[in-house]
Protein backbone atom coordinates (compact mmCIF):
# COMPACT_ATOMS: atom_id res chain seq x y z
CA UNK A 1 0.00 0.00 0.00
CA UNK A 2 1.23 4.02 -1.19
CA UNK A 3 0.86 6.57 1.53
CA UNK A 4 -1.88 7.77 0.10
CA UNK A 5 -3.63 4.43 1.02
CA UNK A 6 -3.13 4.96 4.59
CA UNK A 7 -4.20 8.51 4.73
CA UNK A 8 -7.54 6.98 3.37
CA UNK A 9 -7.72 4.63 5.67
CA UNK A 10 -7.23 7.31 8.52
CA UNK A 11 -9.89 9.63 7.04
CA UNK A 12 -12.53 6.55 7.15
CA UNK A 13 -12.18 6.31 10.98
CA UNK A 14 -12.71 9.51 11.69
CA UNK A 15 -13.88 8.84 15.34
CA UNK A 16 -9.83 7.19 16.33
CA UNK A 17 -8.28 8.96 19.01
CA UNK A 18 -5.39 9.70 16.62
CA UNK A 19 -7.73 11.70 13.62
CA UNK A 20 -9.92 13.13 16.83
CA UNK A 21 -6.99 15.16 17.77
CA UNK A 22 -5.51 16.07 14.43
CA UNK A 23 -9.15 17.54 13.65
CA UNK A 24 -9.13 19.26 16.93
CA UNK A 25 -5.64 20.93 16.60
CA UNK A 26 -6.14 21.68 13.07
CA UNK A 27 -9.82 23.20 14.27
CA UNK A 28 -8.17 25.90 16.40
CA UNK A 29 -5.85 26.47 13.62
CA UNK A 30 -8.22 27.41 11.40
CA UNK A 31 -10.77 29.31 13.52
CA UNK A 32 -7.45 31.84 14.08
CA UNK A 33 -7.48 32.66 9.71
CA UNK A 34 -8.88 34.45 7.65
CA UNK A 35 -12.52 32.84 6.28
CA UNK A 36 -11.06 32.66 3.29
CA UNK A 37 -7.24 32.32 2.68
CA UNK A 38 -5.13 30.41 0.71
CA UNK A 39 -3.59 27.40 1.50
CA UNK A 40 0.02 25.91 1.21
CA UNK A 41 -0.65 22.86 0.15
CA UNK A 42 -4.18 20.45 0.98
CA UNK A 43 -4.70 18.80 4.12
CA UNK A 44 -6.27 15.61 2.61
CA UNK A 45 -3.79 15.22 -0.16
CA UNK A 46 -5.55 11.90 -1.00
CA UNK A 47 -8.73 13.81 -1.63
CA UNK A 48 -7.41 16.54 -3.30
CA UNK A 49 -5.99 14.44 -5.99
CA UNK A 50 -8.50 11.88 -6.11
CA UNK A 51 -10.92 15.25 -7.51
CA UNK A 52 -8.44 16.66 -9.90
CA UNK A 53 -5.62 18.59 -7.70
CA UNK A 54 -1.86 18.57 -9.01
CA UNK A 55 1.07 19.51 -6.87
CA UNK A 56 1.99 22.05 -10.10
CA UNK A 57 1.95 25.05 -11.72
CA UNK A 58 -1.87 26.83 -12.04
CA UNK A 59 -3.43 24.77 -9.88
CA UNK A 60 -3.72 26.34 -6.20
CA UNK A 61 -5.77 25.69 -2.79
CA UNK A 62 -8.22 27.71 -0.90
CA UNK A 63 -9.60 27.08 2.11
CA UNK A 64 -12.98 28.35 3.85
CA UNK A 65 -14.99 28.33 6.48
CA UNK A 66 -18.82 28.79 6.23
CA UNK A 67 -21.38 29.07 8.80
CA UNK A 68 -23.72 25.92 9.88
CA UNK A 69 -27.48 26.05 10.14
CA UNK A 70 -30.68 26.61 8.37
CA UNK A 71 -31.53 29.36 6.29
CA UNK A 72 -33.70 32.31 7.81
CA UNK A 73 -36.13 34.31 5.54
CA UNK A 74 -34.38 38.08 5.26
CA UNK A 75 -37.66 39.38 5.77
CA UNK A 76 -37.90 43.12 8.19
CA UNK A 77 -38.65 42.43 11.73
CA UNK A 78 -39.97 38.90 10.59
CA UNK A 79 -42.89 40.00 8.68
CA UNK A 80 -44.23 38.07 5.31
CA UNK A 81 -46.39 39.56 3.35
CA UNK A 82 -48.84 37.04 1.30
CA UNK A 83 -50.47 34.05 2.26
CA UNK A 84 -50.17 32.27 5.33
CA UNK A 85 -48.31 29.02 3.55
CA UNK A 86 -45.16 31.33 2.65
CA UNK A 87 -45.23 32.50 6.57
CA UNK A 88 -42.64 31.01 7.93
CA UNK A 89 -39.37 32.63 8.65
CA UNK A 90 -37.38 30.09 10.81
CA UNK A 91 -37.05 26.24 10.21
CA UNK A 92 -36.28 26.73 6.38
CA UNK A 93 -34.30 24.53 4.87
CA UNK A 94 -31.50 26.01 1.70
CA UNK A 95 -32.11 23.53 -1.35
CA UNK A 96 -28.42 23.56 -1.90
CA UNK A 97 -25.48 22.55 0.46
CA UNK A 98 -23.06 24.24 2.81
CA UNK A 99 -20.50 23.02 0.35
CA UNK A 100 -21.82 24.58 -2.82
CA UNK A 101 -21.90 27.92 -0.64
CA UNK A 102 -18.09 27.81 0.12
CA UNK A 103 -17.13 27.27 -4.06
CA UNK A 104 -19.37 30.05 -4.64
CA UNK A 105 -17.87 32.42 -2.34
CA UNK A 106 -14.29 31.56 -3.67
CA UNK A 107 -15.37 31.92 -6.91
CA UNK A 108 -16.81 35.25 -6.48
CA UNK A 109 -13.32 36.12 -4.57
CA UNK A 110 -11.29 34.97 -7.30
CA UNK A 111 -12.54 35.84 -10.38
CA UNK A 112 -9.55 34.93 -12.85
CA UNK A 113 -9.87 31.32 -10.88
CA UNK A 114 -11.82 28.89 -11.82
CA UNK A 115 -13.27 26.17 -9.34
CA UNK A 116 -12.52 22.38 -10.44
CA UNK A 117 -13.81 20.60 -7.44
CA UNK A 118 -14.24 20.97 -3.47
CA UNK A 119 -14.06 18.90 -0.41
CA UNK A 120 -14.75 18.68 3.50
CA UNK A 121 -12.20 18.96 5.76
CA UNK A 122 -13.39 19.95 9.49
CA UNK A 123 -16.41 20.66 11.32
CA UNK A 124 -17.40 22.14 14.42
CA UNK A 125 -19.95 23.69 16.34
CA UNK A 126 -20.32 26.36 14.63
CA UNK A 127 -18.58 25.66 11.00
CA UNK A 128 -18.09 23.99 8.46
CA UNK A 129 -14.81 24.17 6.60
CA UNK A 130 -13.72 23.25 3.06
CA UNK A 131 -10.72 23.27 1.08
CA UNK A 132 -11.62 24.47 -2.60
CA UNK A 133 -9.58 23.36 -5.64
CA UNK A 134 -8.93 26.29 -8.08
CA UNK A 135 -7.14 25.97 -11.54
CA UNK A 136 -5.51 29.46 -13.33
CA UNK A 137 -7.20 28.99 -16.77
CA UNK A 138 -4.60 31.79 -17.71
CA UNK A 139 -1.36 30.01 -16.99
CA UNK A 140 0.43 28.54 -19.95
CA UNK A 141 1.06 24.75 -18.21
CA UNK A 142 -2.76 24.31 -17.58
CA UNK A 143 -3.63 25.82 -21.28
CA UNK A 144 -0.62 23.22 -22.53
CA UNK A 145 -2.04 19.82 -20.75
CA UNK A 146 -4.32 18.52 -22.50
CA UNK A 147 -6.08 16.65 -19.52
CA UNK A 148 -7.32 19.81 -18.00
CA UNK A 149 -7.04 22.82 -20.20
CA UNK A 150 -11.14 21.73 -20.85
CA UNK A 151 -11.80 24.28 -18.02
CA UNK A 152 -10.06 27.19 -20.16
CA UNK A 153 -12.80 27.21 -22.67
CA UNK A 154 -15.23 30.24 -21.89
CA UNK A 155 -18.38 28.14 -21.35
CA UNK A 156 -16.86 27.20 -17.64
CA UNK A 157 -16.81 30.44 -16.47
CA UNK A 158 -18.37 30.63 -12.93
CA UNK A 159 -19.37 26.95 -13.08
CA UNK A 160 -19.89 26.92 -9.25
CA UNK A 161 -22.13 29.55 -9.44
CA UNK A 162 -24.22 27.85 -11.82
CA UNK A 163 -23.87 24.39 -10.43
CA UNK A 164 -21.77 22.46 -12.73
CA UNK A 165 -19.30 21.20 -10.38
CA UNK A 166 -19.89 17.69 -8.73
CA UNK A 167 -21.63 18.98 -5.63
CA UNK A 168 -23.59 21.02 -7.50
CA UNK A 169 -25.15 18.37 -9.82
CA UNK A 170 -25.93 16.12 -7.00
CA UNK A 171 -27.88 18.88 -5.53
CA UNK A 172 -29.88 19.25 -8.95
CA UNK A 173 -30.29 15.41 -8.92
CA UNK A 174 -28.00 14.64 -11.45
CA UNK A 175 -25.98 11.82 -12.19
CA UNK A 176 -26.30 7.86 -12.62
CA UNK A 177 -26.77 5.02 -10.66
CA UNK A 178 -30.00 3.67 -8.53
CA UNK A 179 -30.53 7.17 -6.84
CA UNK A 180 -31.04 9.38 -9.64
CA UNK A 181 -33.74 6.88 -11.56
CA UNK A 182 -36.96 8.46 -10.40
CA UNK A 183 -37.75 11.68 -11.89
CA UNK A 184 -38.10 15.02 -9.48
CA UNK A 185 -40.69 14.56 -6.90
CA UNK A 186 -42.60 17.91 -7.73
CA UNK A 187 -42.75 17.87 -11.53
CA UNK A 188 -44.08 14.06 -10.84
CA UNK A 189 -47.24 15.20 -8.45
CA UNK A 190 -47.45 18.27 -10.56
CA UNK A 191 -48.22 15.95 -14.22
CA UNK A 192 -50.48 13.47 -11.79
CA UNK A 193 -52.92 16.30 -10.76
CA UNK A 194 -52.73 18.59 -13.38
CA UNK A 195 -55.91 18.53 -15.36
CA UNK A 196 -54.91 18.73 -19.00
CA UNK A 197 -57.96 19.43 -21.11
CA UNK A 198 -56.23 20.51 -24.93
CA UNK A 199 -58.31 21.68 -27.38
CA UNK A 200 -59.08 19.77 -30.22
CA UNK A 201 -59.45 16.10 -28.46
Amino acid sequence: MGAYKYMQELNRKKQSDVYRFLLRIRCWEYRQLNVIHRAHRPSRPDKARRLGFKSKQGYVIYRIRVRRGGRKRPVHKGIVYGKPTHQGVTKLKYKRSLKTTAEERVGRRCGNLRVLNSYWINEDQIYKYYEIICVDPSHKTIRRDSRINWICAPVHKRREARALTSIGKKNRGIGKGHRYRRSPRKATWKRHNTLSLKRYR
